[in-house]
């Protein structure tokens, strides 16, 4: 069987059509710059102040979830750290970190609640009903939280009888996200808008709950300091509260709150109403303003009535966003266990398709007050509406990571400036250009002609390294700080190693009597294997450090182990082809003097010159 015959010009053709490929990705991005850490470029600062006095355990375990929320791929390089006195600083880099911001400041208090009525729905309370009462007592303070996610389209109220009609409450819908409804509640098409809601409400059974006295004082009761998450109401009281079951005093109460521009809920002189989110309990709340998105209009903020929370947050298992294959808008989903499973699915079952509402709160706040298009048996559903990329991010980051342990008060924002002066960048930067030079300089000086391999293989390596950098920046928020130009700057070295060992082993089977063509083909075969455990070494060494570090030193990491990937891809399809091209030209396969394979340089009599490989 003939041998295989290497083909070095074809293989350095794919090499750089790839690598072309690689920089059209690049402009596409349309990022020439990357992202630049704290160190670097300076960016947002967010100080953080403990209510009460948290133990070091819950501080910690805050620290820990905001480190994941903020940093959770290791390569944004924010910076999260605890101080003294129930203190934790929260450093982002970039001058655009709006979104990052409200993922720290949330404290990802979920619950479910359902909606009896809101100001694009009136409220028409049931005669004669014995209702729960809308207590929320405004002494505890709940962080506001900007929305992130769609909120629901205003809706004129409709003087017509009650009907099947949908309506035009909502621009949210929740649809099986993992599993079709079953075939007996078809699910509604997403284009199928809602027209038209019931005013008045079937009236449901009473509860035991007396109703609230409209001369009481709102500030009479003091809120408790916690609540227990897992607290839930019953479905079959608070369905039967928001079809009517509601007293004139709710709706009194629920009139005297409003909503400001940016989804705060004030009371009637115009100061924070501070509302307790207690899950036992209705609650009036707002929803944010959503900006407008496309040719769309802007949304303002809503208030609505709720019911107690029907679903703990504890039993949300995950959430994610993305974009649906075959649609062009992003949902959250949404993956609920436990005993919420059955409740949300029985819910699904017994809210009226496209008419009635219920309310995801997060920290007090309506984030997206959805109807149901189908049963949902199994838990897993997708939220849908204007959601963009950002918010979708947000919330769905926010929710995966879970609640914060500790409360804290009003978060302090500020711009921080560059670590490093401009002075001391600069002076780093020119040392790591003198070293790039200097081992250029002495690979020229020994390897003679050799060297020109060595400085293409820095420099094709350098521009695929800078490439990889700026798409990581676009798609995985990779920041590039010191420690990650440290990483790269190592990265030479290695690859400076894998062409010694290269041409070392070719000057060694030279010295053995074979021609060049020859000795590249047998060195190649020791020299491969050698440099192969090095750098398996180097990437295990780079996994480590991003698996157990945090902070920059994942960065670091993370740089090393991507220089490290792309020697190899250098070693194997550019040096490697491109010593056995010039291996074909007589300048070095007859051992010029200045080829670095002459036989004054091997210390040899003469050259083997001929063969084939």
């Amino acid at each position: 069987m003939a041998k295989r015959q290497s083909r070095p010009g074809r293989t350095l053709v794919t090499f750089f059509l790839i690598t072309a490929v690689l920089y059209g990705l690049v402009a596409l991005a349309g990022s020439w710059k990357p992202q630049l850490g704290l160190d670097l470029q300076g960016g947002t600062r967010i100080t953080l102040d403990a209510k009460g006095d948290p133990s070091q355990a819950n501080l910690n375990e805050a620290r820990d979830i905001i480190d994941q929320r903020v940093n959770g791929s290791g390569v944004s390089e924010a910076e999260v750290a605890t101080q003294g006195g129930g203190v934790i600083v929260v450093e982002i880099p970039g001058e655009n970190s709006r979104s990052l911001v409200d993922t720290v400041e949330r404290q990802a208090q979920l619950r479910f609640r359902l909606v009896a009525c809101s100001e694009a729905d009136p409220c028409t309370p049931g005669a004669g009903q014995q209702t729960p009462e809308v207590q929320i007592p405004p002494t505890a303070e709940v962080p506001e939280s900007p929305a992130a996610t769609a909120t629901v389209d205003p809706g004129a109220p409709s003087d017509a009888p009650p009907s099947d009609a949908p309506s035009t409450g909502s621009n949210n819908r929740v649809a099986p996200g993992f599993a079709q409804a079953p075939t007996d509640t078809p699910t509604a098409s997403p284009t199928q808008k809602p027209t038209q809601k019931p005013t008045a409400k079937p009236t449901g059974s009473a509860t035991d709950e007396p109703s609230a006295d409209p001369s009481a004082s709102p500030t009479g009761e003091p809120a408790p300091e916690a609540f227990d998450e897992t607290a839930v109401g019953s479905l079959d009281e608070e369905l039967a509260w928001i079809r009517g079951g509601y007293s004139q005093a709710d709706v009194d109460l629920f009139n005297s709150y409003t909503c400001s521009e940016d989804g705060s809920l004030l009371k009637a002189d115009g100061t924070p109403a501070g509302l307790a989110d207690d899950p036992l309990k209705p609650l009036v709340a707002c929803s944010a303003p959503e900006e407008a998105v496309g040719d769309g209009q802007a949304t303002p903020s809503i208030k609505y009535l709720l019911s107690k929370s029907i679903i703990a947050g504890t039993d949300l298992d995950s959430a994610d966003y993305g974009i649906p294959q075959a649609e062009v808008q992003y949902v959250v989903t949404l993956d609920i266990g436990g005993k919420g499973k059955d409740v949300f699915a029985q819910a699904s079952t017994d809210l009226q398709r496209d008419v009635e509402q219920f309310a995801i709160v997060l920290d007090g706040e309506v984030i997206s007050a959805p109807t149901f298009q189908g049963r949902i048996p199994d838990g897993s559903a997708q939220i849908s509406g204007n959601f963009t990329e950002a918010g979708a991010k947000s919330l769905a980051t926010s929710l995966k990571y879970g609640a914060l342990p500790i409360a804290f008060e009003d978060p302090s924002v500020s711009v921080i400036g560059p670590s490093l002066a401009g002075d001391q960048l600069s002076a780093g930067l020119t040392a790591g250009v003198i070293g790039l030079l200097l081992v250029m300089l002495y690979c020229l000086i020994y390897y003679r002609g050799l060297g020109l391999v060595v400085l293409a293989s820095l420099a094709v390596a350098a521009a695929i390294t800078y490439a990889m950098v700026l798409l990581l920046s676009e798609t995985a928020g990779f920041t590039l700080t010191l420690p990650g130009i440290a990483g790269l700057i190592i990265a030479v070295g290695i690859t400076a190693d894998s062409f010694i060992i290269l041409f070392e082993r070719i000057r060694d089977e030279m010295r053995d009597g074979k021609s060049m063509r020859v000795a590249v083909e047998s060195g190649w075969a020791r020299a491969r294997n050698t440099c192969l455990a090095a750098d398996a070494v180097s990437l295990l060494a780079a996994i480590v450090l991003y698996i157990f570090a945090s902070g920059v030193v994942k960065g670091f990491a993370f740089a090393l182990g991507l220089t490290t990937l792309i020697d190899l891809v250098v070693f194997f399809y550019f040096t490697k082809p491109m010593v056995s091209y010039l291996a074909r030209y007589a300048f070095f396969n007859t051992g010029h003097r200045l080829s670095g394979l002459s036989a004054a340089t091997l210390g040899m009599d003469r050259i083997t010159t001929g063969g084939k490989a």
